[in-house]
């Protein structure tokens, strides 16, 4: 695999070490997508999706550990400050964020800087605002936004320290597991961040 994926062990270097398998899955062609509405969530709170441009890093480590934190999202924590606003800050990276009722509910990342092959880097809900039909929507559209700029391949990965349901919502929008591979990644630890 190439160093766009993952960080892996093959051994546990330590007992703050967790055993995980990713999935790796892509896509060749545009799917085609019937937008669903916004799902309508309590007292019709309004819901939003809104590109951040040149998010401020502080912006995105909040939103990041919001969603990720739950799951063991750990390879954008121990990045360093620059390191990590020269990737958001690139022209060819995409941060989308979901608004509910004016807070916010998720994010997506879109790493379209090959020209042929794009990747959605980072994909979730806050957990305040899962189970509530939120996913399918937001997907449909982060996944529209995705193929906008004509890429060959839209690829994406999952594993199973993610919400159960991720994995099936993938394969239900046309991906295909292209393969996996097993290690262990770096427990979270609250406050770990460079």
């Amino acid at each position: 695999m190439t160093s766009n994926y993952s960080q892996l062990s093959i051994d546990p270097l330590s007992s703050n070490q967790i055993a995980v398998t990713i999935t790796y899955l892509e896509q060749t062609e545009r799917p085609a997508l019937v937008m669903p509405p916004a799902p309508s969530i309590g007292q019709r709170r309004n819901v939003a999706l809104m590109r951040v441009e040149q998010p401020p890093v502080h912006f995105y480590r909040y939103m990041y550990d919001l969603v990720g934190a739950p799951f063991n999202w750990i390879s954008r924590r121990t990045m360093s400050d620059d390191d990590l606003a020269a990737i958001l800050h690139d022209e060819n990276v995409y941060f989308y964020v979901l608004y509910v009722g004016g807070a916010p509910a998720g994010l997506a990342e879109i790493d379209a800087r090959n020209e042929t092959t794009h990747e959605i880097k980072f994909f979730g809900l806050a957990p305040d605002f899962t189970g509530l039909g939120l996913g399918r929507y937001f997907f449909t559209n982060v996944l529209d936004l995705a193929w906008s700029r004509a890429p060959q391949c839209l690829k994406l990965e999952t594993c199973t320290l993610d919400h159960p349901a991720a994995l099936p919502l993938y394969q239900k929008f046309g991906f295909k597991v292209t393969g996996r591979r097993q290690g262990f990644v770096q427990r979270l630890i609250p406050n770990q961040q460079k």
